[in-house]
């Protein structure tokens, strides 16, 4: 008797599991064609596990929309004082164009966690790609003359806000698309070109935007150019992106149900390592955020001009998406996540306090682009390895769960750093106010002593250095949990193939 315990045809379902048990009999026995395919496709892959080709797909769909939020978000900051003289408005409101990005986020992103985990991963994708494209048709009214010039940064900001809440619906995906559509082999490296995308975006910006922008009536071109990219974000997620998972699952994680939302906030609460995993990367994040926003504001007094703090910021995204896909591929290979990622913590530490004392000295160029270069390839690579490994010590809390709260961590310390670092920036002395400096007074913002800030962010970077190294410790459940369920599939005595 051919016996079929699922109940379900392969691919019946997003959430069916398949189970096949064959026992041979010596009455004679109908074999439906149902059963034969089940059984060649058993004798194809006996895991009962397999990935496919458009896994591929998905992941560049998700790495797009990624990357045009990015643009979105951060496309006015290279070119601050013309976006102010377009508008008519002050620098510090054109700075909340990019600010709003970080205070949107958090009430969104607790929707956005429900959303992926309780409705899908295809209705996030999709919901992120709509909001990317109306908060740009938004932007989009303001260069008609038919709105008046009080009304434009309202709309405009509105555009902002809308396309910030999209932000948390796409951001969350790099952890749940690996896990349901990519094998264990696999599942670092898709986290880190899903999430990567994301400074890649930031990058594009800081290139394009100058370059583009000569004169404050070419900002239309950069607001057309976002939304026709929305746009192909649109049409490829609806097109495309069929099912939130795979007809059968990649591994046997995948195969079983993770915890709904409301369950897994409950089970994390006890969940001492999470939490100061989600303090540290958490915090890694913030200091991100804070070094590219405050960039030029650190470099200028020593003389430093805004085309060397473009070109350090580049290098910074640039040599940490390179080492942001060497950590995937090395926590792939090896399963050593923890690791990768306290190798990473202690040398982007390092690396940001030499970085900041070179900054206190003029005409030191290379060492400054060296140090910011390194820090970010060694800062990056922490990201996408941590989420990895947050959803390993969570297990069975979804996905979007575990990591979403590491990202909203970083989002609301990154707004509490910043507020902060302005806050406690000092006057020049007299001193270095009288020598010559790129940003001098009446520019884009007055020149300050950037010296206790940055003391600050480099004692919260000891500080997060100092609690995942030596109080982090990692049990990887989700591992451990498939190796139980491949150990019990070789060890099953009772599985005998039919003789046909």
């Amino acid at each position: 008797m051919i016996m079929d315990t699922g109940g379900t045809e392969t691919g019946a379902s997003d959430n069916d599991v398949l189970h096949v048990t064959l026992v041979q009999e010596s009455t004679p026995v109908i074999i439906t064609e149902n059963v034969l395919d089940r059984h060649y496709q058993y004798l194809k892959d006996p895991s009962g596990f397999r990935v496919y080709k458009q896994r591929w797909l998905l992941l560049f769909i998700i790495a797009l929309i990624n990357f045009t939020n990015a643009l979105i978000w951060i496309i006015f900051s290279p070119v601050t004082d013309k976006t102010a003289h377009y508008y008519k408005k002050s620098i510090m409101e054109v700075n909340w164009l990019s600010l709003v990005f970080l205070v949107a986020s958090v009430p969104s992103g607790f929707f956005a966690s429900w959303m992926l985990d309780t409705i899908g991963l295809r209705a996030s994708i999709i919901f992120a790609a709509w909001l990317n494209l109306i908060g740009c048709l938004l932007r989009n009214i303001t260069i008609f003359n038919f709105v008046s010039t009080e009304s434009k940064y309202p709309v405009l900001l509105t555009g902002q806000i809308v396309a910030a809440c999209g932000q948390t619906f796409i951001m969350f995906t790099p952890a749940k698309v690996a896990a349901l559509w990519f094998a264990d082999s696999q599942r670092a490296l898709a986290t880190t070109v899903a999430s990567m995308s994301n400074p890649l975006g930031i990058l594009a910006a800081n290139l394009m935007s100058p370059y583009i922008v000569k004169d404050k009536n070419d900002i239309s071109i950069l607001l057309w150019i976002c939304s026709a990219i929305s746009l192909l974000g649109v049409l490829m997620s609806m097109i495309f992106v069929r099912k939130s998972i795979p007809p059968t699952p990649p591994s046997p994680s995948a195969a079983s149900q993770s915890e709904p939302f409301f369950i897994g906030i409950k089970k994390l609460r006890k969940n001492g390592a999470f939490w100061l995993l989600t303090l540290s990367v958490g915090g890694g994040l913030a200091l991100f955020t804070a070094y590219t926003t405050f960039l030029e504001q650190i470099l200028c007094p020593q003389n430093y001009d805004n085309n060397f703090a473009g070109l350090s910021g580049a290098l910074m995204i640039a040599f940490g998406i390179v080492g942001a896909f060497v950590a995937g591929l090395i926590a792939d290979k090896t399963k050593k996540f923890s690791e990768v990622t306290k190798i990473g913590f202690c040398l982007s530490t390092l690396f940001s306090i030499a970085f900041v004392q070179l900054a206190r000295f003029r005409g030191q160029d290379v060492l400054i682009a060296a140090s910011i270069a390194l820090f970010g390839c060694f800062g990056f690579a922490i990201y996408p390895t941590a989420l990895e490994m947050a959803v390993e010590i969570t297990y069975p809390v979804a996905e979007a769960t575990s990591t979403g709260l590491i990202f909203l961590s970083g989002q609301i310390q990154g707004i509490i750093i910043m507020l902060i670092a302005q806050f406690i920036a000092q006057p020049l002395s007299a001193h270095d106010a009288a020598l010559p400096k790129a940003c001098p007074q009446g520019g884009s913002f007055d020149p300050q002593d950037w010296t206790i800030p940055n003391l600050m962010v480099n004692g919260l970077g000891v500080f997060y250095c100092v609690v995942i190294t030596l109080l982090f410790h990692a049990k990887y459940k989700r591992m451990n949990a498939e190796m139980m369920a491949k150990a019990k599939s070789t060890l099953n005595d009772n599985f005998r193939f039919p003789n046909f």
